[in-house]
This record gives structure tokens, C-alpha cells and sequence, in this order.
């Protein structure tokens, strides 16, 4: 900042000079305004640059990378196993998906994908469609009260709780939960799990069916929705947008159906589409696909109850420990595994310290495996020279392709329509950083 007179002031830096270098070239009078880095309604640190003539947007660029955690960098660091940690904290409403999508990724290097037992995939289905409950709740609620309507928040956010509850009893942890890992899962079901499903699904479906109640037929949210963010398939597919966005554009793509994993073969759920292209569509493409997570969650429920098997694959040079269980002090592992790592011979305790602290070595390659997250097509490039750490790690994040959208669904709208465009596109700015 320069003084240049008395009472003159010259103000330099950023792109403002830019800016303002454009306004002064121009003729017509208009307004450049920031929409955040920190804005309630920007779904984490997104800045958006809007120029308006009046109320109307005539042009909308994202600004990105205010929430950039070096993830991706960070895991060439970290062996196989420990890159579970770091992936799972991308887009923090997701974990389960990334943790799932790296380790898939990771198994086809192996080559074991077919080793996986079963019982270990369809308990990573079971997590997996939990997480896009919880990913759409806060989706509909932050939504809802971005709106102005405070009411869907509450009961998302108590439908999420009884999701939470389940998760934690099975993870540990809430979110973050590092809980699928090469070769398997981390341990198996605790006692008393299946009881605790059937318990909160009910409830699941009550909070559901009350934020339809709010929202659906309700005028205010039709009108503040209804041909907002519009964004049809072939604009879609020119941005190579994809989940709910993309069927809420009559498109029925989902990998679920078109390239299954972890067995969704399996279980018969329906792809939900709307033909609308605007943020209400996608609103009701959410509200049905928790229907059919529920629906998969039950059928996934009898099989695991009906089917008891190992966890974690056989071969002892890739499996991490899964026979955890809490010692008689709540914390730690059971002193009957720890006897059975380092009582039964010295050439298997330093087999578990070397696995555990060198980690598995991945034949050299490279693979893309994309699964179906809660916000579209979550891929995984991973790229192996042979050693015990990723030589590349990065991920396609479908909030970061589906923010590409903002200028096409916002310019030629209004001001207030900006929060609703970005709302129905639902991006996380952890994942779309990472």
C-alpha cells in the first residue's frame, strides 16, 4: 500500500488489481464481489468471484485450494496401510468411500482382488451405504437451512446420530473411521451390531420421511428450486459431471449397476433419475437414493448375519492383524492376541513388527478403480515402482469435477440463486483440496 498524497490512498496486491483494471476498461457499471473463502453456504472454504449487474450474476468463478491438506502428497510417504489414514479425511462427509475406492485400488496392484472373502466386501457395502446416508442428511439439512429453513437441519442431523451410533460401535470412531484396509476390513462385527441396525433403521426412516414432509411439496422450497442451477446431459457430460447430478438429468449412471464392486451384484436396489436438470431434481434424486440404501443396508444385514467367515484375507505377507479385540480395560487389544503374535515363535513377531512398521511391497504398476461415492464417480489412480508406499496417489474427487459447474448453473441467474446452485451440487471442500 502506497501513500501517494495526503489524503490518497494506492492499494496493490492480489487479484483486485486485476479486477479493477477490467471494471475501468469497460463501459457498463458492475460489481465484483467475493462470496466467501468463509461463507456458511460454500460447504467448507470456497471462494466464489461473482460479478453482478444488479441482482442478476454475469459472470461466477470459483476460486479453490484455501483448504489444501497436501493428502495425496502425504501418502507417498506413508505405507499402504497407513494411506488409509490420510484418504479417509478428504471429504470428511465420505470416509468410508475413499477408504474403500484406495483399497480396492491397492488390491488390483496385488492382484487379490478375488482373495477378498466375502463376508470382509459386503461389510465394506454396509459402511458404504451408511456413509451416503450420513453424506446426504447434511446434503438435504445444511441444504434446508441454507434456505432459510432451519427445521430439515434438525432432523438430518438426528437421523445422521443414529447412524453415527452404529458406525461407532463398529469403527470406533464417528468419522475418520480407518476402518477398511488392503485385504479386508479391520475387524469384524462386534457382538450385539445386527440388533442395533434393525433398532435404528426405523428411526432412520422416520427422519427421512419427515424432511420429505418439509420439503417436497412445500411451495417456498419449489419456488426457490424449480429451474435453479440448471444444468442438463449435455452439459453434464461436457463438464464430466457425475452422481446425483448427473441422473437428475435423466441419465441413469451408476457404477453400482454399471461396473459392480464388492459385490452390489448382488442386491437389488433401483438407480433413482429425474428429468428436471435443476437443484429440485437433484433434491429428489438424494431423498430416493436413501430409500435404496436402506433397502441395500437390510439385504447386506441378513447376509452377514446368516453368513460368519474371516475378515481379512488369508495371505499372511498382505493381512494386517483383524482379530482385534478390546482388552479387559476397554483400550488396547486382548491379552490372548497379543500372546498369540509374540508367544508363538520369534520368527512371527518380527513378521507382525516388519509388516506393521515396513508395510507390504506392491508389485510395480499402475490402476484406476472409480466406485460410486455419495457425489458421483470417486476414481483412484494409483501408481506402484515396487516398494512398500505409493509412488503416486490421486483421486478423482467428484466434488472437485462437479464445482467446475458453477459458472454454467449460476451466470444469468440471481444473487440468492448462487447459494441454492451450489448447495444442490453438495461439493466438500476437503475432498475437492485434498
Amino acid at each position: 500500500m502506497d501513500v501517494v498524497g495526503a489524503h490518497e490512498v494506492t492499494a496493490v496486491g492480489g487479484d483486485w488489481a486485476d479486477l479493477a483494471k477490467e471494471l475501468t476498461s469497460t463501459p457498463e457499471e458492475r460489481i465484483v464481489v467475493n462470496m466467501g473463502p468463509q461463507h456458511p453456504s460454500t460447504h467448507g472454504v470456497l471462494r466464489l468471484i461473482l460479478e453482478l449487474d444488479g441482482e442478476t450474476v454475469t459472470e461466477a468463478r470459483a476460486g479453490i485450494g484455501f483448504l489444501h491438506t497436501g493428502i495425496e502428497k502425504n501418502m507417498e510417504f506413508r505405507t499402504y496401510t497407513q494411506g488409509v489414514t490420510f484418504c479417509t479425511r478428504m471429504d470428511y462427509l465420505t470416509p468410508m468411500m475413499q477408504e474403500a475406492a484406495f483399497c480396492l485400488a491397492v488390491e488390483k496392484l496385488l492382484g487379490v482382488t478375488d482373495q477378498i472373502p466375502e463376508r470382509a466386501s459386503a461389510i465394506r457395502v454396509l459402511m458404504m451405504e451408511f456413509t451416503r446416508l450420513v453424506s446426504h442428511f447434511v446434503c438435504l439439512g445444511t441444504g434446508g437451512m441454507e434456505m432459510g429453513a432451519t427445521t430439515p437441519m434438525e432432523y438430518a442431523f438426528r437421523g445422521r446420530e443414529w447412524i453415527f451410533e452404529i458406525i461407532e460401535m463398529v469403527t470406533g470412531l464417528r468419522m475418520n473411521n480407518a476402518y477398511i484396509r488392503p485385504g479386508g476390513v479391520a475387524q469384524d462385527l462386534p457382538p450385539g451390531v445386527f440388533d442395533k441396525i434393525r433398532e435404528n433403521l426405523p428411526k432412520i426412516r422416520r427422519d427421512i420421511a419427515e424432511i420429505e414432509k418439509l420439503l417436497v411439496e412445500n411451495p417456498v422450497v419449489k419456488g426457490r428450486m424449480k429451474d435453479v442451477g440448471y444444468l442438463d446431459l449435455s452439459g453434464c457430460m461436457a463438464l464430466g459431471i457425475t452422481g446425483p447430478m448427473l441422473r437428475a438429468a435423466g441419465y441413469p449412471h451408476d457404477l453400482r449397476k454399471t461396473d459392480p464392486y464388492c459385490g452390489y451384484e448382488k442386491y437389488e436396489f433401483d438407480v433413482i433419475t429425474a428429468n428436471t436438470c435443476d437443484a429440485y431434481g437433484r433434491m429428489m434424486v438424494r431423498l430416493g437414493e436413501m430409500h435404496q440404501s436402506i433397502r441395500i443396508i437390510e439385504q447386506v444385514t441378513d447376509e452377514l448375519q446368516a453368513n460368519p467367515g474371516p475378515v481379512m484375507i488369508e495371505d499372511k505377507k498382505i493381512a494386517w492383524p483383524a482379530q482385534l479385540a478390546i482388552g479387559s480395560d476397554g483400550m488396547g487389544n486382548s491379552l490372548d492376541h497379543i500372546k498369540e503374535i509374540m508367544g508363538s515363535s520369534m520368527e512371527s513377531l518380527i513378521h507382525h513388527f516388519k509388516l506393521v512398521t515396513e508395510g507390504f511391497r506392491v508389485p510395480p504398476g499402475q490402476t484406476y478403480v472409480p466406485i460410486e461415492s455419495a457425489k458421483g464417480e470417486l476414481g483412484v489412480h494409483l501408481v506402484s515402482d515396487g516398494g512398500t508406499r505409493p509412488y503416486r496417489a490421486h483421486f478423482r474427487d467428484p466434488g472437485f469435477n462437479n464445482l467446475q459447474s458453477v459458472a454454467a448453473m449460476c451466470e444469468g441467474g440471481q444473487v440468492a440463486d448462487v447459494i441454492v446452485a451450489v448447495a444442490s451440487i453438495d461439493p466438500v471442500l476437503g475432498g475437492v483440496d485434498r
